[in-house]
């Protein structure tokens, strides 16, 4: 069922459909891959896609055994990429290097909220992956074990993340900004014995207390052995007695000096799990291994956004989400790149905060979400202006499709209109862009433009038919790819029926995405086809909020809707219906005010901020089918002042 974003999204694609953008001459004469070049790998792609990441393979990345068979699809949906071949993904993003002339190159820079810089060579931060993976290997973690990572954005998330992986562990990093039970629910699935976290970090000026967020969810999910604790604020936080180590303390720990050596690894052994919204209320942790996603994430980072030695890479994204993995942290660095790092806000504490960073550290290509910019262009243009943004080249976007409008301030503004926009789609599943233009394609503003060489993806219907141009329907990938997914952790039944059951005959994987192609084959993204709202840019289950909502004494019965909002995309209605008999002790003067401040309190600490509803409705009852289920069409209706339509179906 469409929803008035969708309706809208729709809209702005007919609007825009024929508005082209050429890339700019200066553009076409350095690109990696021309005009040329890239029709011929598009068509190589298409008929043969595993020959094309054979050679990307062979191309970008260092195996220390080659593979005997490029793909094993005898198990499909359970596909394996690279049978046979032994890697390691540190090899590629760290080792390698440091036998280089890379060895001195910065390979991350980062500016906290609070004014600190600190600079990582190839040859430092392999010295501090090092030694945090030492220190890991002297709490006991080991190959295949399970290890959470919690932490704002520091260098230390990424180092961990690497030691993690030098030594053969699984790391499942958690965003900063989940709170208790999001937390405890992931660590609980993991079955991380240690957690790695920080005393806090800074957001808006602010110290967030992460370390107290982990004291709680660990208490509730007691399978945590050892916290290892990163100083960030320095502000006083519960250690407790021997579950709880200083980090830096450890790392002066003789056990910790020297170099460390780098576990030989099976291209299919796992390297992470990174958890995300679903239609129910457990959130899926989606696998990625160490072969196929290296090579995926390669390949795209250097096509798409032309990456040369001498750029800045600025990905705005939190290596939280897979957006930072991918591309803050294992990307850039596999090739050789260099890649700033930002604590904070964009706007804080003045609304230039991000242009000054540009132009302080000479980044030349920046890769962000529609809500930051859409937030950044309400304080008009002027805060941009102020600041010499000439050596930006490539801008991208990521995370929701843009709204044209954002696009165009986007290319005019910040782009001074000589800077290709990258829009990309692709999914914490996917591990990898996926449909994506190239600088040198023609771009339509708000358009995924093609499919990148060797991903093969269509719109369907409900049966599987291709649809005709200008058609919603269903956005399908037809053929395996390396970055995609193995499976959801602990669940491979799961991962048949939510990817792969729809159109299990044809072996389509389900995006669950609706999308549409125009005239000339550009494919446009639409919205969300599940029970899954996009708040600025995160996925956030509908079914995982309403439990947050329902843990709380007073409700009885919770609902949630997304709704169109000009910064975030969307955000959180909800619906709920109170336990009867309850004496809340509420305010007098405002009760049902005080109670829904509370409602939203509790969301925050359970879910954490993203999760907050912005607007709560309490309802003495919900729309139901007759089966009872909760007719959320209807919900939406209601909350945007729309005719609800046919309500036959509706329990009387």
């Amino acid at each position: 069922m469409a929803t008035d974003v969708d309706r809208k999204r729709a809209e702005e694609i007919i609007q825009v459909e024929h508005e082209v953008y050429a890339p700019p001459e200066e553009i076409l004469r350095r690109a990696h891959i021309s005009r040329e070049d890239y029709e011929r790998y598009r068509q190589q792609g298409e008929q043969d896609p595993v020959a094309f990441w054979e050679e990307r393979a062979r191309e970008l990345v260092e195996w220390y055994e080659p593979w005997e068979q490029v793909l094993d699809e005898s198990e499909a949906p359970f596909y394996k990429w690279f049978v046979g071949a032994k890697t390691n993904i540190v090899h590629n993003a760290l080792d390698r290097h440091v036998l280089t002339w890379r060895k001195n190159k910065i390979a991350l820079i980062w500016e906290g909220e609070t004014g600190e810089v600190r600079t990582f060579s190839y040859f430092r931060l392999k010295q501090e992956v090092d030694r945090f993976a030492n220190v890991l290997r002297g709490m006991g973690v080991r190959k295949g074990d399970r290890v959470t990572i919690y932490m704002g954005r520091i260098p230390e998330l990424p180092i961990a993340m690497l030691a993690c992986a030098k030594i053969g562990a699984v790391h499942s990093v958690v965003y900063g900004g989940f709170s208790v039970e999001a937390l405890a629910e992931r660590i609980e699935d993991a079955q991380s014995k240690v957690l790695i976290t920080a005393d806090g970090g800074y957001m808006r000026g602010k110290i967030v207390p992460l370390k107290n967020t982990v004291d709680e969810a660990v208490a509730r999910s007691p399978v945590v052995e050892t916290v290892i604790v990163v100083q960030r604020t320095g502000h006083e936080v519960n250690m407790e007695v021997g579950r709880d180590f200083w980090y830096h303390e450890l790392a002066k720990l003789p056990i910790a000096n020297g170099g460390s050596p780098t576990e030989v690894m099976d291209a299919e052994d796992p390297l992470y799990i990174l958890y995300t919204s679903g239609t129910t209320g457990k959130p899926k942790g989606v696998l990625h291994t160490h072969g196929g996603y290296q090579v995926g994430i390669a390949a795209t980072l250097k096509w798409a956004f032309d990456i040369d030695d001498e750029d800045r890479w600025w990905c705005a994204a939190d290596p939280g989400w897979v957006t930072g993995h991918s591309y803050i942290v294992y990307g850039p660095l596999i090739l050789g790149a260099t890649s700033f790092m930002y604590e904070g806000a964009p706007d804080y504490p003045y609304p230039d905060r991000w242009w000054r960073m540009v132009e302080h550290y000479g980044i030349t290509i920046l890769y962000t979400a529609p809500t930051a910019i859409r937030g950044l262009m309400r304080f008009g243009d002027a805060w941009a202006q102020r600041h010499d943004l000439s050596s930006l080249r490539i801008l991208g976007s990521v995370g929701e499709p843009i709204n044209p409008e954002a696009w165009r301030w986007y290319h005019r503004v910040i782009g001074q209109g000589r800077c290709p926009i990258i829009d990309t789609w692709w999914q914490t599943e996917t591990g990898a862009f996926m449909i994506t233009p190239l600088p040198v394609t023609d771009l339509k503003p708000g358009s995924a433009t093609n499919p990148f060489p060797g991903i093969i993806a269509d719109v369907v219907d409900e049966n599987g038919n291709p649809c005709g141009p200008n058609e919603d329907g269903y956005l399908v990938i037809k053929r395996p790819w390396p970055a995609m997914l193995r499976t959801i952790y602990g669940d491979p039944d799961r991962y048949v029926e939510q990817y792969w059951s729809r159109y299990a005959d044809k072996g389509y994987y389900l995006a669950g995405d609706s999308a549409r192609r125009d005239e000339d084959g550009n494919f446009w993204i639409i919205g969300r086809i599940d029970d899954v709202i996009k708040v600025a840019g995160y996925r956030l289950g509908t079914a995982e909020i309403e439990s947050a909502l329902v843990s709380h004494h007073a409700v009885a019965e919770a609902a949630v809707i997304g709704i169109p909002d000009e910064v975030k995309g969307n955000v959180i209605y909800a619906y709920v219906i109170l336990r009867e008999g309850l004496d809340l002790d509420l305010n007098p003067e405002d009760p049902q005010g005080d109670l829904i401040a509370r409602l939203k309190q509790h969301v925050r600490h359970e879910m954490g901020p993203i999760a907050v509803p912005a607007h709560i409705e309490i309802v003495e009852s919900l729309p139901k089918t007759r089966s009872g289920k909760i007719m959320r069409r209807v919900l939406r209706a209601r909350a945007l002042g729309e005719e609800v339509g046919d309500i036959s179906t509706l329990e009387q």
